[in-house]
């Protein structure tokens, strides 16, 4: 024994084969060489929320790695609690986009008015464009305290699977791809969306392509959102407040808190969204320099791939209601068919409006007053009783189906001439439309019932009573709106807003864009869209008008308007003044020089 200056240490075949005296020896010996760790920091410091996508595919092998960095990722007790679901299904990323859309906005409104504006410019096309898109969910069925180390820290599975996401994302960006997290949603809806099951939650929606961008530094930092703090100012020593007693300041708050603010559609193809994108990076322009109008350019521009027509069509539909005998308007039902009657001739504001702005008219008589249809309108008068909607049904289901089908076939004749702009004309259609809209967002009577055309403070109180009786009346109807929209416009719908829906449902399906007007001329989208929700990337907001409701109702289409006038004159004229705009902006994205690649 004494003739050995030591055994050789039996060394582990398994496990760590490092000794404590060769740890000692050389704490740094675990480092990687130099040059990997030069790749990591750079890889690290060139990660970016990626916003813009080529359409090009992803390989799959690729995709392999990039999920399997992210399962590589560190777990609370090694619960490994991340899932991953690859969505490459266009409608089910163009519903996506439609409930980010929604959600943006809803946001946006609860910012000032500065952050607002830089909030909508963020882009989120990406939904649409990525060829991928990777939902990390975490699956929280798993009772914390039978997890090693949740028991404490319960959320700590949370974390886990955003330590995924960063795996994910450091490792697409090393291999040349582009990952955006994407969280502007109501984590109930997503969940919905992909059916998961009660305890599985949404980290958010990964979007996963080749990059048609390479930012230098990150998007919000470049859009003066805010800037990276200098790491002095979130490093602290032994405790939270310094020897100044002064510790950090708090994240930056952007709400505004000032006590006044309380034929199936095909989905918009992403390659074609992607192609009118750098067509518009291409000007000799800023980019987006048009604000809200380039957007909506872009989308128009790739519903045609670039050969939208330079005209459209107004399809003004009119209908009586009787609703209107309950005191809830300040004019005779007459005017109705007087209105129509002039839009036929070409001479109501409607008509006047559409030819200004270089579009056809289409008129509809969906049952105006009179027993006749009016002359050289389109006629789709239904063919049973109407209900008063405070005591009984607003329109016969047959007419319904009936209304709809009239509707698809005006809006796939429509769709031929370009832009699609809804207009409509009814006297006591508001109260209709702000029954409809309480349905569809949630409102209380109270918050969704205006003025409409000249009403006093009296109509107001008579036309909030009967929206409450139909709502009322109709109950689980109303809550099940979704499950049967159709069943909706038979509860408390009117004719015209019914062929309207059809004409959306129409148009959208021939791949035309359809520009919304005012509350009664926008819920045709929102009832079109739940009807076929890849309808919604077809849809443009033309206005924001007057109504209390409407700008719940453009909220929960997710789209932002073109146009905000305080318009209350309806037969589709803020349609038509942003069909105007919207075809000068195409002029524009045409006729502008381009810049050399």
């Amino acid at each position: 024994m004494a003739d050995r200056d030591a055994w050789p240490r039996p060394r582990p075949l398994v496990g760590d084969a490092s000794s404590a005296r060769e740890r000692a020896a050389d704490p740094a010996g675990w480092a990687f060489a130099p040059e990997v760790v030069t790749a990591l920091d750079d890889v690290i410091a060139g990660r970016r929320d990626i916003r813009r996508f080529r359409p090009d595919p992803v390989p799959e092998d690729l995709l392999t790695e990039v999920l399997t960095a992210g399962h590589q990722a560190p777990s609370v007790g090694h619960s490994q609690p991340w899932r991953f679901i690859v969505v490459r299904d266009p409608s089910t990323r163009d519903r996506a986009a439609h409930l980010a859309d929604r959600a943006r906005l809803d946001q946006a409104a609860q910012l000032t008015n500065e952050r607002a504006a830089r909030m909508l410019d963020l882009k989120l096309e990406g939904l649409r464009e990525a060829p991928v898109g990777v939902v990390v969910v975490c699956d929280r069925r798993t009772p914390a305290a039978g997890v090693l180390g949740r028991a404490t820290f319960p959320d700590a599975d949370l974390w886990s699977c955003a330590c995924a996401i960063e795996n994910m994302w450091l490792a697409a960006r090393a291999r040349g791809l582009g990952m955006g997290w994407v969280t502007l949603f109501d984590p109930d809806a997503l969940s919905a969306l992909l059916d998961l099951p009660e305890g599985v939650v949404p980290m958010g929606w990964m979007c996963l392509g080749w990059p048609d961008e390479r930012p230098p530094a990150p998007g919000l930092e470049r859009a003066a959102w805010s800037r990276r703090m200098p790491l002095a100012d979130v490093v602290m020593h032994d405790r939270w407040r310094d020897e100044a007693g002064a510790g950090p300041t708090q994240p930056v708050s952007h709400l505004d808190t000032r006590a006044e603010r309380a034929g199936r559609a095909d989905a918009l193809p992403p390659e074609s969204l992607v192609s009118a994108t750098d067509d518009a990076d291409a000007l000799l322009s800023p980019p987006e320099s048009l604000g809200v109008l380039d957007r909506v350019v872009s989308r128009v521009e790739a519903l045609g791939r670039g050969r939208t027509p330079l005209s459209g069509t107004l399809v003004l539909a009119g209908a009586a209601h009787p609703v209107s005998g309950l005191g809830v308007s300040a004019f005779d039902d007459r005017v109705t068919r007087d209105v129509l009657e002039a839009a036929a001739a070409g001479e109501s504001m409607g008509a006047v409006s559409a030819r200004s702005a270089g579009l056809g008219v289409v008129v509809v008589d969906a049952g105006v007053p009179g027993n006749s249809a009016v002359r050289g309108a389109l006629a789709a008068r239904p063919e049973h009783p109407r209900g008063d909607l405070a005591t009984s049904d607003a329109l016969d289901r047959h007419d319904v189906d009936q209304l709809l089908d009239i509707g698809r076939r005006i809006g796939q004749g429509a769709a031929r001439t370009g832009l699609v702009a809804l207009g409509e004309v009814g006297i006591g259609n508001t109260t209709v439309a702000a029954a409809l809209a309480c349905a569809v967002t949630g409102l209380s009577p109270r918050d969704a019932v205006g003025v409409g055309a000249g009403a006093d403070a009296d109509i107001v109180e008579r036309k909030r009573a009967v929206v409450e009786q139909a709502l009322s009346r109709c109950g689980p109807r109303v809550e099940a709106w979704r499950d049967d929209p159709a069943d909706l416009l038979v509860a408390l719908g009117g004719a015209e807003i019914a062929v309207l829906t059809g004409v959306v449902l129409g148009a959208a399906g021939a791949g035309a864009p359809v520009i919304l007007d005012g509350l009664a001329g926008s819920l045709p989208g929102v009832l079109a869209a739940a009807l076929d929700p890849a309808v919604q990337g077809h849809l443009v907001a033309g206005q924001r008008s007057r109504e209390l409701a409407h700008d719940a109702v453009l909220r929960a289409l997710g789209l932002e308007p073109l146009l905000s006038l305080r318009l209350r004159s309806g037969e589709g004229v803020g349609a038509c003044l942003a069909a105007s705009l919207v075809l000068q902006g195409m002029r524009i994205r045409r006729g502008v020089a381009r810049t050399a690649p």
